[in-house]
């Protein structure tokens, strides 16, 4: 019977469900071939299994680089059944037939992500073997199974059993998919890696060429319109608090905007140490607050903008409880996200089917390591992550007055949320929580006086609040709106050519500003 599996090559780095899986083949008869620490596995589990050197009649060598390179593997994979010379070949060398290969590889993307990984420690864990055979496999897919995910285990065995000790075409033709794209995505991970180092293994910046893609998480009814197709991709290797890797506990099924605007609001309200809500509307913060627990953030930060907060993606950095998710239940919010929610918690939203509710662990730390990517015609922009963390000791005052530290603090309060507003962006702050945003504009000056109209109209007094503004301030005029509109200190860059203009304007008008000397465009 076509793909019948009558015996398995298993040879696997991540030994997850191996032993669960390869006793369910070895029950149902199939012989099976490994090598090194599989093998030994296998057998310390009292599995029967033929390790590949006696297979092959060839031990393995080179430091065990060489040991699946060998025609009595290759052969018995890449031979096509309903070809007569190919079965010819098989009988006159006495090469039997391997029906299905489960192999998945070296940990490379794991050991360059270790600090101080060096370019040998990189080079010992490119695979060579692996690929060969799972590109073995997947070319041959109409005769031979491929397996490269732990997840699959469970389905190779049920179709096994569902066809008589056969593999389906279909289950076949999806498993050769995701061996190519394995494979595929291993290379991109290599190239980029030694593309940025020197021949000693340095750092030398971006890559020579990149790479990059995912796996399938799930489609989108549409993209950011109706006629637009979209689908989530979910980059191998990503961390569990990535928002790629969500796990709805209720609601819709997510849409293109939902999960552009839930990534703007879970990167924004992880960047914060203290409990805090984030409101996301269009990819802008509209409302932000940190406070002693999540429930009074989230009414802070919507009362910065309740127009604005109406049908927006609400975030905390907190696990959330009963008397918070009845507060956001009274509002209309299209995806809830938080790190955990109290056991009784989930209730209270339940009345409202339709609302996403996602849960994703907070990060271990910050992702600098991570590549920013942005799709141009013809090609592709690539930058580093925009992190740069900023604390008191980096402020430098340039102003006769200096702020005081309650100041301090919501000045970088502030300065932090601007780094995940649309630039132009100005943020206006108070109390740890946001008063007035202005976003997206061609214009700061613009974008002082619309924070300031968003304020205005939420019933918020800007008297005494601090402002920050992602980039300088070009020209004194928009220095002077904030200081009419009640600011008494301003974070800001600087390293305009007007930075003179704008320091003695502070002066005369009795503000308080402290330069970053780093900036956060956000387009």
């Amino acid at each position: 019977m076509a793909g019948t599996v009558t015996q398995a090559l298993l040879s696997v780095s991540d030994k997850t469900g191996i032993i669960e899986f390869a006793g369910a083949l070895a029950a149902r008869g199939v012989a099976l071939l490994s090598t090194g620490g599989t093998a030994r596995l296998l057998s310390s589990h009292g599995i029967a299994v033929t390790e590949v050197g006696d297979y092959t009649g060839f031990p393995e060598m080179l430091d065990g680089r060489v040991k699946t390179l060998h025609p009595k593997i290759h052969g018995g994979i890449l031979a096509r059944r309903d070809v007569e010379a190919h079965r010819e070949a098989l009988q006159r060398h006495a090469i039997p037939l391997i029906d299905l290969v489960v192999v998945n590889l070296y940990p490379f993307r794991e050991t360059v992500a270790k600090p101080g990984c060096t370019l040998d420690d990189a080079i010992d864990n490119i695979d060579i073997g692996g690929p060969a055979m799972l590109r073995s496999a997947a070319k041959n897919w109409q005769h031979v199974g491929v397996v490269v995910d732990p997840h699959d285990y469970e389905a190779v065995v049920a179709d096994l059993d569902a066809n008589h000790g056969a593999l389906s075409t279909a289950l076949r033709f999806r498993l050769m998919r995701q061996a190519f794209a394995h494979t595929a995505a291993y290379d991109g991970a290599i190239a980029n890696w030694l593309g940025g180092r020197d021949e000693s293994g340095n750092a030398t910046g971006l890559p020579r060429s990149f790479h990059f893609g995912g796996d399938l998480r799930q489609p989108m009814r549409y993209g950011e319109n109706p006629h637009q197709q979209a689908a989530l991709y979910r980059e191998p290797g990503a961390p569990a608090s990535a928002i790629a890797s969500f796990r709805q506990l209720q609601g819709k099924e997510l849409s293109f905007n939902n999960v552009a605007d839930a990534d703007a609001a879970w990167r924004c309200v992880t960047s914060f140490d203290a409990p805090t809500c984030v409101i996301v509307k269009h990819a802008n913060p509209c409302g932000v607050a940190s406070a002693a627990a999540p429930l009074d953030a989230y009414r802070a930060a919507f009362a910065t903008d309740p127009v604005s907060a109406f049908g927006g993606i609400i975030a905390f950095n907190r696990a959330v409880d009963t008397a918070t998710l009845e507060a956001v239940a009274a509002q209309f919010v299209e995806v809830l996200i938080a790190p955990a929610y109290a056991d009784d918690a989930l209730p209270a939203i339940a009345r409202k089917k339709n609302v996403r509710v996602l849960e994703l662990p907070l990060p271990a730390k910050a992702r600098g390591d991570e590549w920013d990517v942005k799709r141009v015609g013809g090609g592709f922009l690539v930058q580093s992550s925009d992190e740069r963390p900023l604390g008191a000791e980096d402020l430098r005052v340039v102003t006769t007055t200096a702020p005081a530290s309650s100041q301090i603090a919501d000045l970088l309060f502030a300065w932090r949320v601007a780094r995940f507003v649309k630039s132009n962006a100005i943020v206006y702050c108070s109390g740890l929580r946001t008063l007035g945003v202005g976003a997206g504009q061609m214009s700061r000056v613009d974008s002082s006086r619309i924070a300031a109209i968003k304020a205005a109209n939420a019933g918020l007094s800007l008297a005494g609040s601090v402002v920050a503004s992602d980039a300088f301030f070009p020209f004194r005029d928009g220095l002077d709106v904030v200081a009419d509109n009640g600011a008494v200190a301003v974070i800001q860059p600087g390293g305009s050519m007007r930075d003179d203009e704008v320091i003695a304007a502070a002066n005369e008008r009795g503000i308080a500003m402290v330069f970053t000397g780093v900036r956060h465009f956000r387009h």
